[in-house]
């Protein structure tokens, strides 16, 4: 979410629950934001983005979309846009390996 944007991103997606801090409605360029596929409160203020805690995080997170009632729309909205290009996946975490969207990621893959 803090990196600039690019052409080259194609379909820009905010998949965090929490719009991040410091970064203008402007500077995000984003196409939609989709909170309700992030984690759930209990779980994002559990993780603190460490080793130890991530397996945890995963495990839990994809229990989570397993159940999520929108986990559908989500993915047909994805594989739309992937038809026609690109999709960025936008996260405000410092950390780039164990985040939120590195799950989704892997798991938007499993299940397309």
């Amino acid at each position: 979410m803090y990196d600039e944007w690019s052409k080259e991103d194609g379909f820009r997606v905010l998949v965090d629950r929490l719009w991040p801090r410091g970064v203008s409605k402007e500077k995000a360029k984003l196409d939609q934001w989709f909170k309700e596929i992030a984690p759930s409160d209990k779980l994002r203020k559990d993780f603190h983005h460490e080793d130890e805690e991530f397996k945890d995080f995963e495990k839990d997170y994809l229990k989570e979309l397993k159940e999520n009632d929108i986990k559908e729309e989500f993915l047909s909205l994805i594989k739309e846009k992937l038809d026609l290009g690109n999709v960025t996946l936008l996260y405000a975490a410092k950390n780039e390996t164990m985040n939120n969207a590195v799950v989704l990621k892997e798991w938007i893959e499993d299940n397309l």
